[in-house]
Formats: structure tokens, sequence, C-alpha cells
């Protein structure tokens, strides 16, 4: 999604720039690996169906554990759906969380001049889901 807007000043290593118009564009985060049994949250699709998507793979019997993985604005969402399967399960499931902070890139294209980009960060949560073994 573009956006409009000054640049404001930073600190080292950023854009020396007056207040100039230019267009945001971001890219999407570097490819992480993707095992069947990881599942990215995100806020475009729908929050059931991505809970159903989620109960539906620890229903099957394929896997005795899935990872969700949330990024950004996704965090809570991602926790949310991992609290609504433990919920649900009635002590059979549990979850271990971890953080981590992601690079993210961005590209500025000015009216005139060469595209720069930038690098931020973004925090992320990867939260396993797992039967409990029986005692």
């Amino acid at each position: 999604m573009a956006e409009n807007q000054p640049l404001a000043p930073a600190s080292e290593g950023a854009l020396d720039m007056d207040q100039v118009e230019y267009t945001l564009r971001k890219r999407l985060p570097r490819k992480l690996p993707k095992r069947k049994n990881d599942i990215y949250v995100n806020m475009k699709t729908d929050f059931k169906a991505q809970l159903a998507r989620c109960q539906k793979m620890l229903d099957s019997g394929c896997f005795s554990e899935i990872c969700i993985h949330g990024l950004g604005l996704a965090i809570n969402r991602a926790i949310n759906i991992a609290l609504q399967l433990q919920g649900g399960s009635f002590g059979a499931l549990q979850i271990a969380a971890n953080t981590s902070t992601v690079e993210l890139v961005d590209d500025l294209e000015l009216d005139e001049g060469e595209p720069l980009t930038r690098t931020r960060n973004n925090s992320a949560i990867h939260i396993k889901v797992f039967h409990t073994l029986p005692k």
C-alpha cells in the first residue's frame, strides 16, 4: 500500500532531506522456511478461518504440533488463536512462545532521482502448540 507523507528526520545513517514528498512501498518480509505444520497468521484472512485451519491440522492426527507465526500487528491474533486452541482442548494442548525481531525493507520512491531503501525492525512471535503426552 502506498502512502504519501513527508520524510521525518531520523538519526545517524538516515536520509538527509527536507520535507520531501515520497511514496512508501513496504516489501514483504523475507521468506521464512515453511514446513507443513507452519501457519503464518495475518490480519487480512478471517479470524475464524485461521482458527479452523489450525484446529483441523491438530485434529487430523498428522501433526503432533503446529507452529503459529505472527508479525507486527498480527502478533495479538496469533496469541489469540493459540489461546483459543488451548482453551478448547480441555488441557490436551500446551503452548510455548518465542519472540524475535525481523528486519524489513521499505522502498522510498521520490518524485525525482533514484529510489532509496530503508530498513526497519518489526516484532514477531512464534508459538508452538502441541499435544501433551498422557501420563
